[in-house]
Order: C-alpha cells, then sequence, then structure tokens
C-alpha cells in the first residue's frame, strides 16, 4: 500500500482502474529502428500548466511497502544546472527521484542511476514500466487496447535497498542544453555518457551523497551509455559499484544482422526460436520451454555454426538435415531454409512464421501480432505508458505536460548521431569500457537482461557478449525474461526483473558465491 502522507498535496490513491487520459497512437520506438529520430509527446491536457515544470522543484512526501518493507521516502521533481565539460556546453537537465529516510547508524544506501534508450530518450519507460513506487500493467490479452492498461502500485519496486534516480538527457523530456548552445554537441556515445557522469557528480554532490555506492542501470542504447560512463568513472578513480544491461546493444553488430556475419545468425536463433514456441508452431511435446530452449543452444552452437560457415562448401544432404532440424526448433519450412542458405534474417522470421495467416510478429515484443511488415504491433506499449506516465505525474507532483515533453530527441536520422569509429575499419567495442571497472573494483558486478521476445536486442546476442568480452565469470550475470524489448510489461517479469535488481545490488542470492570467491 502506497500513499502520501498528510502534509502533501497530491494522492498515490491508485488502484487497478484504467487510464482516464486516451492512449497515444504512436510508432515510437525505445530503439532506433525505421522510423529513428522522430519526437513525440505525451497527451496534452486542457489544463496544461507547463510552468509547475519549469519553476522548480516540486518534492512529495510518501511511504509505501517495497520488497515486503514499508519506506518512508521522497519523491522529487528536480532541475540541475550542470556545467559542460571539455568544451561541451551547459545543460538544464530535469530529474525525478525516491529518497528512503536515511538510517542514522548505517553506510550510506546504494543510489541506482537509471535511463532509456533512443538515442536518446527519457528514462519514463522505465520509471513507469518497472522501477518507480507504481507501474503500468498490461493485460494478459495482447490484443487489448492501451485504455485498458492500469496504473498499479508497484509493491516489487527496488526502493527497499536502493534510492533510485532517473536520467533524462538534455533534449528529452523537461532536460535541455543552455539557451542558444547546440544540442547536437551531445550527440555522440562519449558525449552524452559525459553529461551523465557530470550529472551523477552534481546529483550525489547536493544531497550529500558522495559515498554512496553507485547503481548503473541502461536499457538498448542506454547500454552504450552506461558502459562508457562506467569506463569514464573509472578512469576518473570513482568506478561505480554496478551495472546492469537490459536488452543490450554493446555488440550492436548483432542487432544490426549484417548478411555476412554468420555469428548473428547463431546469437538470434534462440529468440526465434522462442516466438516459434509462443505461436505454437513448433512441436512442444516431451519437453518444456527451458529444455527446448537448451536444445535450440546445443544445435545453434555447434551443428548450425559450423554449416554458416562452410556456406556453399556444404554438401546438398548435410545442408538439408540442418534446414529439417531449423524447421523443427523456427517453424520455418525447410525449403525456405535452402533457398536462402540456411539463413533467415530476424526481419524476414517477423514476416514469415504467420504468413499464412496474414498475421506479423511485433518488432520490440514478437508476442504481439499485427498485419503490417512495416509497423510493429508492440508499439501498443509506447502508447500506454505516455497515457500512465501523464497521469501519474498529474497525480503525484501536480505536472501537466503538452508538447514541450520531449519523447525523443530531435535527430535527422542515425547518422546525426555520432557512434565513435569514422570508417569500415572502426572499431566499435563498447563492451571495452566496461573492463577497468572489473580491475579497479574487486567488487564490481555486472547483470545483463534480456526478453526472450525481443527480436532487436536478442537473448542470443547478450550470451554471446557474456561469453566474449573476457570479463570474470563469477563477477557476470544473465538473467533471460518472458517478454519483449520491455519484458518488464509482463507482471511476472515485473517481479523477477526487480527481484534480480535488489540481488544484484546488495550482492544476495546468486551473487553471493561471487563475493565468497
Amino acid at each position: 500500500m502506497i500513499k502520501i502522507l498528510p502534509t502533501q498535496r497530491t494522492s498515490l490513491q491508485r488502484h487497478s482502474s484504467g487510464f482516464r487520459t486516451a492512449a497515444v497512437a504512436a510508432m515510437l520506438t525505445v530503439f532506433p529502428v525505421v522510423l529513428a529520430g522522430c519526437v513525440g509527446s505525451l497527451p496534452a491536457h486542457a489544463d496544461t500548466d507547463l510552468e509547475v515544470a519549469n519553476r522548480g522543484d516540486v518534492s512529495v512526501q510518501a511511504e509505501g511497502v517495497f520488497g515486503g518493507k514499508s519506506v518512508n521516502y521522497t519523491a522529487s521533481f528536480e532541475r540541475f544546472e550542470v556545467p559542460g565539460t571539455n568544451g561541451l556546453p551547459d545543460v538544464s537537465l530535469a530529474t525525478f527521484s525516491y529518497v528512503a529516510e536515511p538510517d542514522a547508524k548505517g553506510p550510506q544506501r546504494p543510489v541506482l542511476f537509471a535511463f532509456n534508450g533512443g538515442p536518446i530518450s527519457p528514462s519514463f519507460w522505465l520509471h513507469i514500466g518497472a522501477l518507480g513506487p507504481q507501474r503500468v500493467s498490461a493485460p494478459v490479452d495482447l490484443s487489448a487496447p492501451a485504455s485498458e492498461f492500469e496504473l498499479i502500485e508497484n509493491t516489487t519496486s527496488p526502493l527497499d535497498v536502493a534510492d533510485l534516480v532517473f536520467f533524462d538527457p538534455a533534449s528529452t523530456g523537461f532536460s535541455r542544453v543552455a539557451e542558444g548552445e547546440d544540442p547536437r554537441a551531445y550527440y555522440s556515445v562519449e558525449a552524452d555518457a559525459a553529461q551523465f557522469v557530470n550529472f551523477v557528480q552534481a546529483w550525489l554532490k547536493r544531497h550529500g551523497r558522495q559515498d554512496a555506492p553507485v547503481f548503473i542501470l541502461g536499457e538498448s542504447y542506454g547500454t552504450m551509455r552506461a558502459a562508457e560512463a562506467a569506463g569514464q568513472m573509472t578512469e576518473a578513480g570513482q568506478p561505480p559499484a554496478g551495472v546492469y544491461l537490459m536488452g543490450q546493444a554493446l555488440n550492436i553488430i548483432e542487432y544490426s544482422q549484417r548478411r555476412q556475419n554468420i555469428l548473428s545468425y547463431v546469437a538470434s536463433l534462440p529468440t526465434l526460436a522462442a516466438l516459434a514456441w509462443e505461436t505454437d508452431m513448433v512441436d512442444r511435446s516431451g519437453r518444456d520451454f527451458d529444455a527446448f530452449m537448451s536444445d535450440v543452444n546445443a544445435f545453434g552452437q555447434t551443428e548450425y555454426l559450423l554449416a554458416l560457415y562452410q556456406g556453399s562448401g556444404l554438401d546438398r544432404s548435410e545442408q538439408a538435415k540442418i534446414a529439417d532440424k531449423l524447421e523443427g526448433f523456427t517453424g520455418i519450412p525447410a525449403d525456405w531454409y535452402l533457398k536462402n542458405h540456411l539463413r533467415i534474417s530476424k526481419e524476414q522470421f517477423r514476416v514469415e512464421l504467420l504468413r499464412d495467416s496474414g498475421k506479423v510478429l511485433g518488432r520490440s515484443d514478437g508476442r504481439y501480432l499485427g498485419e503490417d511488415p512495416r509497423g510493429d504491433a508492440s508499439s501498443v506499449l509506447k502508447g500506454a505508458y505516455t497515457a500512465g506516465w501523464s497521469e501519474y505525474l498529474s497525480e503525484t507532483f501536480g505536472i501537466h505536460v503538452d508538447e514541450q515533453y520531449a519523447l525523443f530527441a530531435e535527430l535527422n536520422g542515425l547518422d546525426d548521431w555520432r557512434w565513435g569509429a569514422s570508417s569500415p575499419f572502426g572499431h566499435f567495442d563498447y563492451s571495452a569500457r566496461l573492463d577497468r571497472a572489473f580491475t579497479d573494483n574487486p567488487d564490481f558486478r555486472l547483470a545483463i537482461g534480456n526478453g526472450y521476445h525481443d527480436t532487436m536486442t536478442t537473448v542470443g546476442a547478450a550470451d554471446l557478449l557474456a561469453k566474449q568480452a573476457g570479463w570474470p565469470a563469477d563477477r557476470v550475470r544473465l538473467l533471460f525474461y518472458q517478454g519483449g524489448h520491455m519484458a518488464y510489461s509482463i507482471d511476472e517479469t515485473a517481479v523477477a526483473f526487480n527481484d534480480d535488481i535488489r540481488d544484484w545490488i546488495t550482492g544476495r542470492g546468486d551473487w553471493t558465491s561471487a563475493a565468497s570467491n
């Protein structure tokens, strides 16, 4: 039960009553796809009062039960005027945070800084979808409209073990680059991460938390920011305590799935198989999901990888055997594989799997079905989250927003973003920025999470990252969930996700063995 204490002006007395605001019809993305760089807004209110957001800080005293513990905390909307470094412009950053009453006798509570991807977007997806005191709950019926999603008390929020701070980079949400400055100065992985590091230092200083353990959770493109920021912090002598990569994109070459990169087909196979299982396009008899996925991984990393490497040198009869097995794991006919060199891209799979029924799998969450190959049926989640976020801001902080709240930075396509290499020979090894954190902080913990039904950032790519990066295996955890890119849209996954965050921050659970080594 979450409630506002009597001295406050707003109420969190929300239960499962559905949204009163209209859902936003949107082709919005958390990670760049065909519509990357678009700008959206939250639903406008008749009583729009953006001055509330621009005027100054808003604080609300509240209490709730999280992780089975009663927590008194301050929910805050704050602005930070953060000077730029290394020639970058100043920024005015708006942030939402939840800070529990401190234990005068205990150590400083950890601070979890969380953000989303884009590039670049505000952090409300994680805020209202998973981590905050309230979250959006999706109906079990995947065909339900956004108006049937519900804003509920989030008793599984990790606020019982860490304070929560949500970072919105300049050009997103209410955050902006200083007037007269070019926002594109921050349109690079390195500069974007530097802005975040400067914000962390400013937040910790204002709140007197310089000695608090810092944990970083990034989603999608935000995993690149998390890795780069961890590298910058470590080089400055302040390595974070841990990083959580949700829907990781550090080995983005697997996301892009270039045709000649045979590893990408092996990496995407578990996701294709999970979706074939979900849609009953494979034989389930005699095994459960975990056993099925174990068989998929064993085949993909041995027979399938070898066949792809051999390419046209593979005997025709061997090609037929591999195609038959691929059909058994993915539901795509063997003849299709034989005609396409044993390869199918994630985008092709979305269209081909249910072609006979005229259905197309969702892109960010393949469990959702549509009819337009150019669209994403799972975009209903984005509309529901924007509607829920608008209602939450109004009821909790008294903030009503209009089109000035930026859902995405205004990019002129992905070429407007500087990814870190300037030629085809450039090295995009974002994962290397985490290496020194492991060395400089012997307690550093890395969690890598992913939804099985995410056709963009896949579970196989996450597994490949963990195996190839060379990090200490006892300080890395792979955490796979039912669901798509925002797997926490499933209630059961939201619980598992936050429980895993709890263990990652505290070092409990499966992390205990790492601490003893």
